[in-house]
């Protein structure tokens, strides 16, 4: 079959379909805001020492930071630049955001409540735009459009390496059905579509899951991505670790690679 008569976009939305994706409700994230700034936002994690080290900010003065939580990306580079926006659909997200923008003393910061699929409008065009781990949305190629729309030089979007966020071992000890979600390929296979010719890079950051010194550890990061887990499904959790500890295998990957995909304006849609 000819690559192009293969039609990405529509793939990427039958695989959301089929892994039952569907977007989080903000409540959701408003929930998680407090937690994700101390694991997200540490301008140490070493994800974000990565990605930043990979935006080229040569010649730019403005960052869109979209889907931005607590503002993880923009306010670690909000000292590098005039002004920076963070856009995110979770009021909470975005009111952590503005606690941490005044308790860092920065002065340039615009938080704006959009979401991906809301009318643009008040967003501005910036220099570089950027989505960090954001990018799992009910219509990639919609998104990758507008976001190439609000950048002047340069777009850099991170994308799952792996087709699932929790360990496929993992999922299937507690008896949950495998659930595969789309990942980077679709990205960059929709922007080729597109007529864009990204750059493709990869980012190793720390296995959230992988705090597994205690059960209880363990249960309460798979819980975070899975969801609450019953009495069985807690119960078959301990057996896996148990066997995995009695074997003295490693318990779930220690990394979680995130793919950069990335390019310039000087290609045009």
């Amino acid at each position: 079959m000819i690559l192009d008569e293969l039609n990405f976009a529509e793939l990427y939305r039958q695989q959301m379909q089929q892994a039952g994706r569907t977007t989080k409700a903000p409540e959701h994230w408003d929930a998680r805001a407090e937690k994700m700034a101390e694991v997200c936002a540490n301008p140490q994690d070493p994800y974000l020492v990565q990605l930043q080290s990979k935006i080229d900010l040569r010649n730019a003065s403005t960052l869109l930071d979209m889907g931005c939580g607590p503002g993880s990306v923009c306010l670690n580079l909000a000292g590098s630049l005039t002004r920076v926006w963070g856009v995110d659909y979770s009021r909470g997200m975005l009111e952590v955001a503005g606690r941490r923008a005044a308790a860092m003393g920065l002065q340039n910061v615009t938080l704006l409540n959009k979401s991906w699929e809301d009318d643009w409008t008040e967003i501005p065009e910036c220099d570089i735009a950027v989505a960090s781990r954001s990018t799992l949305v009910a219509d990639l190629q919609q998104a990758l459009i507008k976001l190439n729309n609000k950048a002047r030089l340069r777009v850099y979007t991170t994308h799952t390496v792996a087709t699932s966020f929790v360990d496929v071992a993992v999922q299937r000890a507690v008896g949950r059905p495998v659930v595969e979600l789309p990942n980077y390929i679709f990205a960059v296979n929709i922007l080729y579509q597109l007529g864009i010719h990204p750059k493709v890079d990869y980012i190793r950051g720390p296995n959230c899951q992988n705090k597994t010194e205690s059960f209880e550890q363990f249960s309460e990061s798979v819980s975070w991505s899975l969801g609450t887990l019953d009495d069985t499904e807690l119960q078959r959790l301990f057996d896996f670790y148990q066997q995995k500890k009695r074997m003295g295998q490693v318990i779930v990957p220690p990394s979680r690679d995130w793919a950069l995909v990335y390019w310039d304006k000087t290609q045009t849609l």
